[in-house]
Parts: C-alpha cells; sequence; structure tokens
C-alpha cells in the first residue's frame, strides 16, 4: 500500500439476498458450522451484521445478536467477527468493530461481549485494544476443537451522562 492511498473500504447490511456472502465466508474463517438459527440471529439484529468489502469483494463481516438481560437490558453477542488472511492488517476488522460499538453507544447498550478460544491471542489481543476484557472462562464450550475451553471477553460501555 503506497502511503496517502485510501484503502476503498466499505460495510454493506446482510440480506437474504446477499446471505450466502455470509455462508461462504463463515466456511472459509471458521472451524464452526453454523445453523439456520445463528443466520436467522444475524439477519434480526439488522444494523449490528455487516459485511465488509475491500475494493469491492467480500473479505470480512461481523454478525451479532441482541439479547435481553434480566435487567430488561438489551445487550450485544458478537457471534462471529472475521476477515480473510490476505486482508488482516487492512483496518477492516476495526471498522466493523467501531460499526458495532457505535451503534452500541447511540443506542444506549451498556455491554458487548463475545467468545473467544483461549489460545486465540490474535484475536484476544484484538479485542483488548478496544477495552474488552476477560470476564469469565467457559470449559468445553466448544465440542470439536482443541483446545475446548473459551474466554468471555467483555466490554461495559459507559453512557455520556446529561451535562447537569
Amino acid at each position: 500500500m503506497g502511503a496517502g492511498r485510501e484503502v476503498a473500504i466499505s460495510l454493506d447490511a446482510v440480506r437474504d439476498k446477499n446471505l450466502m456472502q455470509l455462508r461462504k465466508l463463515n466456511t472459509a474463517l471458521f472451524p464452526v458450522r453454523y445453523n439456520d438459527k445463528y443466520y436467522a440471529d444475524a439477519l434480526a439484529s439488522g444494523e449490528f451484521t455487516k459485511l465488509a468489502y475491500f475494493s469491492d469483494i467480500c473479505v470480512g463481516s461481523i454478525a451479532c445478536r441482541l439479547e435481553k438481560k434480566e435487567s430488561g437490558a438489551i445487550c450485544v453477542y458478537i457471534m462471529t467477527l472475521g476477515v480473510l488472511a490476505p486482508y488482516r492488517g487492512l483496518g477492516i476488522g476495526t471498522k466493523l468493530l467501531n460499526h458495532v460499538l457505535e451503534l452500541c453507544s447511540k443506542q444506549n447498550m451498556s455491554e458487548i461481549y463475545l467468545h473467544v478460544q483461549t489460545n486465540n491471542e490474535d484475536a484476544i489481543n484484538f479485542y483488548k485494544k478496544f477495552g474488552f476484557e476477560i470476564t469469565d472462562t467457559i470449559n468445553n464450550y466448544y465440542t470439536n476443537i482443541t483446545p475446548p475451553d473459551c474466554y468471555i471477553v467483555t466490554k461495559f460501555i459507559t453512557q455520556p451522562q446529561p451535562k447537569k
């Protein structure tokens, strides 16, 4: 990449007509096969699920699920966030995550979390850069991958208080 050259990264909503793009990305990126509920949740989350395009090539995605807590508050669960290996390090994952964090802020959501395999140091370090912290460990969370353990990585979003 030449200095000062703007990389064309765009985000697009996931809809029925491009859902297959998300399916293909997930197959390439993750060691897990996702079921129909995953895709229904991804579609239902609206703006919280996005495809990322690099020069009009679909290279990454973030898929979230909105969850209601016992308190009635809505929190965001990141089901998947991934970028194809040749396109990592270009700010695509950052753009996807920032998009969701901005939505959380605008919609007064105070918590966003995800599961990360305990040996996935790249992902853990990526999320820590955005203020996420490891809040729990679940042993034997994954059934068909090694190690089977995961961390719950959470970011608590403090909403700006109105000036008095």
